[in-house]
């Protein structure tokens, strides 16, 4: 038997970059466009990437890649680097939205179907170019990302493989804008470019859907309502933002939209991954807000699928992982043996030891559910707690009181060996609050290591806590986020927190450490999640049942 010889594109050719060419639309809009392509005769695979955050500002020649947290950080620049691909022998094409950068035309809206469809045609023009082979890929992390899931699901013909690493909005509602039902206010600043996202869209003509779209007098009502809604006004530049909708026609949109519906679902792909008929590598952080979608993306398709997940949010300008993605391309763009298809179709970097596994399945086909029970006197045990009824308890007052988070804490022994944990926990519990609603934070940490960071979190509005089961999976639990369950005071109910993903081994020695809370206080980028959310603005009494009757517990993805 022969051995096979594994090949790579080498950087043989010099670049030649062709500025804001533009491509017509199905609908006679103009969408702009930069052209990186090797200065030879001949013709070569072509890779779009495409986002409203401004071609111009994708390569920073002078700026190495820097890490989150960092004064240079601009998480904007997230296309991948095209003279990197255009050397090896791709065109590589940069797009901006319509109604961003140089592009005319009006965006109505984050995420809406249009960017997709702007997508299809750009791909379809690039197949028709003297210097494409007819076949093209799609490129980029995050928003680049979610543009090519969107693209994706319109099917261009000449579409021929995809790599949508940091997938954010296959949910949109409940992975990306209201977490849990919890309103994000990370939106603020992708918008206006400041803290914590030191990122911004490339604005131009971008419009709020709702008042395109809204009759006068019923957007009125919408907005008295929000106006109106205490957790909101506690927020300044939120109410502000209510009355002068033109600073972010996103968020405002948001927050007349605080329940799941049409708005949400004709922007989310959750429902349409079975329109993806291409190979798509899926790739991105295990933590953060990354972590769900990739993985119901990844288990969702039908297609030649591989993916990979690591520990951090990639550095920026995004320039991580592209010989791996050469590899990639390489194979289904230029028919070339790289080696990549021969290989596991999982791996995942654990967080702890550093260390990289591989698998079948995600969730790992050999994964142990196993439950540690809320005990008395903060404890976490894998016995439940059976005669203790007296309630653990914590009083919050609002962030206009305090910046003091008060919380339940929950303690495991310390564990007698090293313990992987992979994939998704679930927190369930049953309380009662002195409150109409409330606001659940849980956040599973390493007691005992020098990890500052959450290593997995997850939000829920305590009135969509009823669960839809015909959208739970094994992975995840899924709320009604439809419409709200009114949260009687003083009345015990069931909660069930749904926390993002993690990759983590607790070494032996350390203990498991569970926070409830219901309050969010920034702090260090650094050294925590990138978003936080919107809080309540009463002062609220919680108190958390562990007896026979409310066996409260945590349910972890242990892998042996």
């Amino acid at each position: 038997m022969t051995e096979k010889v594994f090949q790579a594109s080498q950087p043989i050719y010099n670049v030649i970059r062709e500025e804001n060419v533009m491509v017509t639309a199905r609908d006679g809009v103009k969408i702009a466009v930069d052209v990186y392509r090797p200065d030879a005769e001949g013709k070569f695979p072509g890779l779009l990437a495409m986002s409203a955050y401004g071609k111009i500002s994708q390569v920073f020649p002078e700026t190495p890649p820097m890490p989150f947290g960092k004064s240079i950080f601009e998480a904007s620049c997230e296309s991948g680097d095209p003279y990197y691909f255009a050397r090896r022998g791709y065109v590589m094409v940069i797009a901006d939205h319509r109604g961003s950068g140089d592009s005319e035309g009006e965006m109505i809206g984050l995420m809406a179907p249009q960017e997709g469809e702007d997508g299809h045609d750009v791909v379809e023009w690039m197949a028709e170019q003297p210097w494409c082979t007819g076949k093209v890929g799609l490129i980029g992390i995050c928003y680049f990302s979610n543009t090519q899931m969107q693209i994706a699901v319109t099917q261009p013909p000449h579409l021929t493989c995809i790599a949508p690493w940091e997938i954010y909005g296959d949910d949109l509602y409940n992975h990306a804008m209201y977490d849990g039902g919890v309103l994000s206010l990370f939106w603020y600043g992708l918008y206006t470019g400041t803290y914590p996202a030191r990122c911004g869209l490339a604005i131009k003509n971008i419009k709020s859907w709702m008042i395109e779209n809204t009759p006068p007098e019923e957007l009125k009502k919408l907005v008295d309502k929000a106006c109106a809604d205490p957790r909101l006004r506690q927020y300044p530049y939120l109410y502000h933002l209510l009355k002068y909708p033109e600073k972010n026609p996103i968020l405002f949109d948001m927050m007349l939209n605080p329940n799941d519906g049409p708005f949400y679902r004709s922007r989310s792909f959750s429902d349409k991954l079975d329109r993806i008929n291409v190979p798509t590598y899926v790739g991105g952080p295990c933590f953060s807000f990354f972590g769900l979608p990739q993985i119901n993306v990844w288990n969702s398709l039908k297609v030649p699928k591989k993916l990979r997940l690591y520990k951090d949010m990639g550095t920026r300008p995004w320039k991580d992982d592209h010989d791996e993605l050469l590899r990639w391309y390489d194979y289904w763009l230029k028919g070339m043996e790289t080696g990549i298809m021969d290989e596991p179709d999982v791996r995942f970097l654990t967080s702890g030891v550093e260390t990289w596994h591989t698998a079948r399945e995600f969730p790992c086909e050999t994964t142990q559910y196993t439950e540690y029970y809320f005990n008395a006197l903060g404890q976490l045990s894998r016995q439940p707690e059976l005669h203790n009824n007296y309630p653990d308890s914590f009083m919050q007052a609002p962030l206009t009181v305090t910046e003091d988070r008060n919380m339940v804490v929950y303690l495991s022994a310390p564990l007698p060996e090293d313990t992987m944990v992979v994939g998704a926990p679930q927190v369930k519990f049953y309380a009662a609050v002195d409150h109409p609603n409330t606001t659940w934070r849980v956040e599973l940490r390493e007691d005992g290591s020098s990890m500052m960071a959450p290593l997995a979190g997850g939000w829920l509005n305590a009135a969509h806590r009823k669960i839809d089961e015909s959208r739970c999976t094994p992975w995840e639990v899924v709320h009604d986020h439809t419409v709200d369950v009114p949260v009687v005071p003083g009345e015990i109910n069931e909660y069930v927190v749904q926390l993002r993903p993690c990759a983590h081994v607790f070494k032996k020695g350390t203990r498991l450490r569970l926070e409830i809370s219901n309050i969010e206080v920034p702090v260090d980028p650094a050294t925590y999640d990138i978003m936080w959310h919107m809080c309540e603005c009463e002062t609220i009494t919680h108190h958390i049942y562990r007896d026979e009757e409310h066996q409260s517990c945590i349910r972890l993805p242990v892998v042996p």
